[in-house]
């Protein structure tokens, strides 16, 4: 049996496969936002939004999960009100793809398995919230993102607020940099801090339009080399980011609570969220949904400049 008979396949919706086909611009999306990051029934109501951001923009959506064992490339209505609705939807990362394929399970997935799905689809562009990295008290825990790892060996385009701010940004951008994972500051010299404009860490290169990061991205394809992907990093409005005092005082309590209670490992991040949007009232939760809009407007208008230079399928 060849790799690809023995590898499970993709189920893509009929509007991405005709999409992908036309060479049409395509724009993937992580379920996960969808099933663990926002109460219901919002959920349902923001995913919803989200696709449309990409339409309006002249895009196709591809909402991505695994559902009863099958890669989903696209999700039509009832399948979203599953995603939103199913409170057993494990969180699907790239490692646990091939144990919820074996055993037919549920999950909605998260940056690494929506990335690493998406770009054996052959969607090259991806919209997301924030990146998972290297967390707080590395050198004790050792505790890094699958996130990483996978974008240094996946060949696609991701939009994002810079990574979650509970998380060593500093560390972050370091081991992206010894990854060989390129970061582009989307019109700032500075790395988005997630629910902040800023991270005040400095990034290397700055675009101003999206033709400018489908230029790169073509340069990555004619230098060749090893398929690592390239980071949009796209800070969120000022007007509408946390306010950062806030976003301090009540991080440094939420990592104090962690300590006190002993949470760690995966179940470290969740909290951290959890507390964030518990104490500042709903606004953390705000700040990262209008990251999340202006990361889907931005990678929509990417696809589109990237689907403009490329040539027309034959046929």
């Amino acid at each position: 049996m060849t790799s690809s008979e023995s590898a499970p396949s993709l189920r893509l919706s009929d509007e991405v496969r005709d999409a992908l086909e036309r060479r049409a611009p395509v724009v993937a999306l992580e379920s996960t936002i969808i099933a663990h990051g926002l109460p219901r029934p919002r959920n349902l109501q923001v995913a919803g939004e989200l696709e449309g951001l990409v339409r309006e923009a002249g895009a196709v959506p591809a909402t991505i999960a695994v559902l009863d064992g099958v890669p989903r490339i696209g999700l039509g209505k009832a399948e979203l009100e599953r995603v939103a609705g199913d409170a057993s939807l494990r969180k699907l990362g790239f490692r646990d793809l091939a144990p919820a394929v074996a055993a037919g399970a549920s999950g909605a997935t998260t940056v690494s398995g929506t990335a690493f799905l998406a770009a054996r689809a052959g969607i090259r562009i991806f919209a997301t919230g924030g990146l998972g990295g290297v967390h707080r008290g590395w050198t004790q825990t050792h505790d890094e993102s699958n996130d990483l790892a996978l974008l240094a060996r996946t060949r696609i385009t991701v939009v994002c607020a810079g990574v979650k701010s509970i998380l060593d940004v500093p560390a972050t951008l370091e081991r992206l940099e010894t990854l060989g994972v390129a970061v582009l500051g989307h019109r700032t010299t500075r790395f988005p801090g997630f629910y902040l404009a800023s991270s005040g860490c400095p990034v290397d290169w700055t675009v101003h339009e999206p033709a400018e990061v489908a230029a790169v991205m073509r340069a990555q394809d004619a230098l060749g080399g090893p398929e690592s992907a390239l980071i949009v990093a796209n800070p969120v409005a000022e007007s509408e980011q946390l306010d950062p005092d806030l976003h301090d005082r009540v991080l440094a309590d939420a990592l104090a609570a962690a300590d006190r209670e002993g949470v760690t490992g995966q179940a470290t991040t969740p909290f951290l969220l959890a507390h964030l949007t518990e104490h500042t009232r709903g606004a953390s939760l705000e700040a990262n949904l209008a990251a999340v809009r202006g990361n889907v407007r931005l990678a929509a208008r990417i696809a589109g400049a990237w689907a403009d230079g490329r040539p027309a399928a034959r046929g």
